[in-house]
This record gives C-alpha cells, structure tokens and sequence, in this order.
C-alpha cells in the first residue's frame, strides 16, 4: 500500500514532499483548506512529476466535513501532517489561533487515523521544542526547555499528544520530524515557498525586498552574543527536507523502528546567521539587497543548529545542499514568478 494522505499538502514543504514521494513510487492525496497556499500549486507539482496529485479542499477543524471527504480514499497506508499556523511572530500576537489549528486539527486528525486505520504517521516538528538552548548543536537528547513562542509550544504538545497515542495504540507508529529552517526551491522553479500577504520568514522576504516587492528587508537584532551579532539558524534546503519524509516513510512500512514514538533532527548541522545569508544571496544572484537593522522580534531565539547524527544513522539521511545552493534556487524560483 502506497497511499500517503499529505495533509497542507499544497504548503511550501508540503508540496515538495509530494514531489519526492511521487518520484519514489508513492500516490498521493492532499488535503489542504488553501489558507496559506495556492491551487495553482499542483500545477507546478504535476509539471514536475508528470502526474497530478488528487486533492481535497478541507479544513482539519471541521472534522465531519473531512470523515465525509475521506470516504472515498480508505486504502491510505500513512499521513504526513504539515497543516499547521507556522508564524512565530504571528503566534505570539495571536495564541488561541494557533492553538485551535495546530492541537485542535491534529485531534481530529488522529480520530481520521483511527476511523480509517492509517498507522503510519509522520508529523511536522521544529527545532522551536528546544526553546532555547544551552549548548549547541542540539541533538535529540538535548532537554526541551519551555517554548519561546505559543507556535513552538503547539509543536511541543503536538509531540507529547502524538507520543501517548503511539504508546497508547498498538498499531499505531509515528516518526515526528524536527525542522530546522527550510529554504530554497525546486531546481525546476515550478514550485517554491509562496507565503499569502508580508512573509514571516528571511528567505522569502529577502527575495520579494531583491525582485522589488518589499522596499527593504529588516534585519530583527544585531546584538546577539553571535559571530557578527545577528542571529544564527540551521538553514536546510528544501529538497533535502522533503527527501527526509520518504525515507522516514519507508522505515515506518518496513517496520525496522523498534520503538512506535520517533524523533529527528533534520538540519545540516552548520549555523549560518541572517548577514551569512545575506552575503549568499548577494553572491548567486548578482543583486545587492536594501536592508536595514531593527530590534529583534519578539519570540526569535538568538542561535540554534542541529546535530543530525542520528538521522544519518537511522533514516539514512543526511542534507545534500549548501547554503549557495539554497539561495541561488529560492532567487530563481522568485524570478520565474516575478517575470524577472
């Protein structure tokens, strides 16, 4: 059985996983309610993959309405869940919204999984459960510390949920996935990170302020205690992170995990600061970016990076890209869709 159910399938690493699983052999159904994506998504994924994926317009929160749509796909094998808020400044402003979508659509999800017997459960972590950490680089051992925003505390009750359900349900088997921070592009440019209204991530908002759409890219603090005071990210191209969910996802149908709860780090295992992104793009795209430094945001954590040793050793996984390729492909992805 080689069904996957990619829940915000249509979503910056959504659409990319779906990408990958097509590409090793799997079939795929997205289910996406298109709050922070766009239809014309598939359009691009089946460009790529020759094939387009089936997709259903729903929303993890209305729980009939997704029962009723999923009555036509009960040979589903597995779940990849990326449909979440992911905004760490946004959370702050606005908690209970990301409570109610991120803990709420993942309740309902669960009680899917269980009406339609789909043990095989890959979530969308992040690397925000570490809070702040006090040595770095982070393994899975590291201690998880209280959250610095409510979208990093989501993730960490969102693991907990899913770990008492795994050790509580026999059959049931996930594998949480903790994101450092995906950039990049498809080397086709037919799909990239797209965020609806003012980006809330760095490489986005580089590109939009390079191609003309924003005025100038602000630079949130530069008196951290880092190499030139701005603060340091495991940023991982987006490929590599989508490549991690097919292997997460065959070790979960080959049964080779000996526990039912998992969890990775998925990095590169290098810290790059904001102005190291800068010089990078500056560098592959030839453009010289308007910015300007302003105080640092509320919920942002001063550095973090991965060890993702045991990635490598279980998943048989490791990151492929460098940062000059993560910006070079994000720059071209933005020109195709800017006309540039």
């Amino acid at each position: 059985m080689h069904k996957v159910l990619l829940t915000g399938g249509l979503g910056f690493i959504g659409s990319h996983t779906a990408v990958e699983l097509m590409e090793a052999g799997f079939d795929v159904v997205i289910l996406d309610n298109l709050s922070n994506s766009s239809i014309e998504v598939l359009d691009g994924i089946e460009k790529i993959s020759g094939k387009r994926p089936v997709f259903i317009q729903q929303d993890l929160e209305d729980y009939d309405s997704c029962f009723e749509a999923l009555q036509q796909h009960k040979d589903l094998s597995g779940v990849i869940h990326f449909a979440a808020s992911k905004a760490v400044g946004e959370s702050v402003e606005f908690p209970i919204k990301y409570y109610n979508n991120n803990i709420g659509g993942l309740l309902n999800l669960l009680k899917l999984c269980r009406e339609y017997s789909m043990f095989n459960f890959i979530f969308s972590s992040s690397c925000t459960v570490y809070g702040i950490p006090d040595v770095l680089p982070v393994t899975e051992s590291t201690p998880t510390k209280k959250a610095n925003s409510p979208y990093g505390a989501t993730k960490q009750m969102a693991e907990t949920i899913l770990e008492d359900y795994s050790n509580a349900t026999k059959d049931f088997h996930c594998i949480a996935l903790r994101y450092f921070n995906p950039i990049g592009s498809h080397e086709s440019a037919e799909i990239g990170e797209l965020p609806l209204g003012v980006p809330a991530n760095l490489m986005p908002f580089i590109t939009q302020t390079a191609a003309g759409v924003r005025p100038k890219l602000k630079v949130f603090g530069n008196d951290y205690q880092t190499k030139d005071g701005t603060a340091i990210r495991d940023y991982i191209h987006v490929v590599d992170l989508a490549k991690a969910h097919v292997q997460a996802l065959k070790k979960l149908q080959e049964e080779v995990l000996q526990t039912r709860y998992n969890f990775y780090n998925i990095g590169t295992g290098k810290g790059c600061s904001v102005m190291e992104v800068i010089d990078s793009f500056e560098r592959t795209s030839g453009v010289t970016l308007a910015y300007e430094v302003t105080a640092r945001r509320k919920g942002d954590v001063p550095a973090i990076f991965a060890d993702t040793t045991l990635a490598k050793e279980v998943l048989d996984w490791e990151a492929q890209y460098d940062l000059d390729d993560m910006t070079r492909s994000a720059w071209n992805w933005q020109r195709k869709i800017s006309n540039l």
